[in-house]
């Protein structure tokens, strides 16, 4: 597959999602583009907005297998990885998966349970694999984690360490519909007899690792490789912030801008295409001063400033 394939198909994903979800459609190129680069993605909003759904719909849109784990106070990690079972025929010890092996999992409002249990996502969204009792377990290829968080109601919640939260490619929310998208999600209710809308498989498990293997042949000139350094180190030096974007956080920049171009079609990495990924890729790894935080100082508001400062280079 070729970058003009990719935007293609990438197309049909998107639309085919949309018209389940009714958001802005930058939203849904985000949670692609986690799809797309190898990584994870964070959505932060408030309940009935259709986290649950657009995450239940890319995986249909895919056409790759779909598991949801309800994160509670009392969930454990064996919950989530699975767990021995012992076996009265075979008079052995066996192992059954638990609901992290699918390719798409749904961390569903990830801050309600304890960091022991949130950390047993940890190995699995870094290495791709589970560890139960010194046992190994490869996960199914390609896994893709939709985690989401309430950011209201945080009474008895445990905040995401900001280490797990770097695992996370981007971060991004849905927001209310403006009165038109409200009038179209009655429109839709409307026109089916179920509450839930549905959507259709638009590719298979060949065809997202096809897409998924289009971003390495993408080539990113080396001016852009010292601008997305800047806007990192630059992060790092804004006397708002206390802990800055981490190498890891560089790493997975690049690779969004990459990953950018494929889904527009492109064989070559724009400007552009590190200012439209910067902010959902780098703004959730800022850890900001005791000072910003107390005057409620926005993340995306030092990634505003940092992209509005850097120097762009003429690519």
């Amino acid at each position: 597959m070729d970058a003009t394939e990719a935007s293609e198909v990438s197309s049909r994903v998107l639309d085919e999602i949309g018209s389940a979800v009714v958001a802005d459609r930058g939203f849904f190129e985000t949670v692609l583009l986690g799809v797309v680069a190898k990584g994870h993605v964070l959505l932060e909003d408030v309940p009935g907005t259709g986290k649950t759904l657009t995450a239940r719909s890319v995986a249909t849109a895919l056409g790759l297998s779909f598991s949801r784990i309800q994160f509670t106070p009392d969930l454990l990690p064996a919950d989530i990885t699975g767990t021995h079972v012992f076996n009265e025929q075979s008079r052995a010890f066996e192992f059954t998966e638990g609901p992290v092996f699918a390719n798409v999992v749904l961390a569903d409002e990830i801050n309600r349970a304890p960091p022991k249990t949130q950390s047993a996502l940890l190995e699995a969204m870094e290495e791709g694999q589970v560890t139960v009792d010194g046992d190994t377990y490869e996960l199914p290829t390609p896994f893709f984690v939709i985690a989401t968080q309430n950011p209201v109601d945080m009474e008895g919640t445990f905040e995401l360490p900001e280490a797990q939260v770097d695992r996370f490619l981007a971060k991004t929310s849905l927001g209310y519909p403006d009165g038109e998208g409200e009038v179209e999600l009655l429109r839709r209710r409307a026109g089916r007899t179920t509450q839930s809308p549905t959507v259709e498989p638009v590719l298979d498990t060949e065809s997202v690792q096809a897409l998924r293997a289009v971003p390495e042949s993408i080539t990113v000139d080396d001016d852009l490789l010292q601008y997305m350094a800047d806007l990192v180190r630059a992060t790092r030096e804004d006397h708002r912030v206390d802990v800055g974007v981490s190498p890891r956080g560089t790493q997975r920049l690049f690779e969004a801008a990459r990953a950018m171009a494929a889904i527009a079609g492109r064989e070559y990495v724009t400007p552009d295409d590190i200012k439209r990924v910067a902010q959902p890729a780098l703004a959730h790894r800022l850890v900001l001063t005791p000072d910003a935080r107390v005057e409620q100082v926005d993340k995306r508001a030092v990634m505003r400033t940092v992209l509005d400062e850097a120097p762009v280079p003429t690519v």
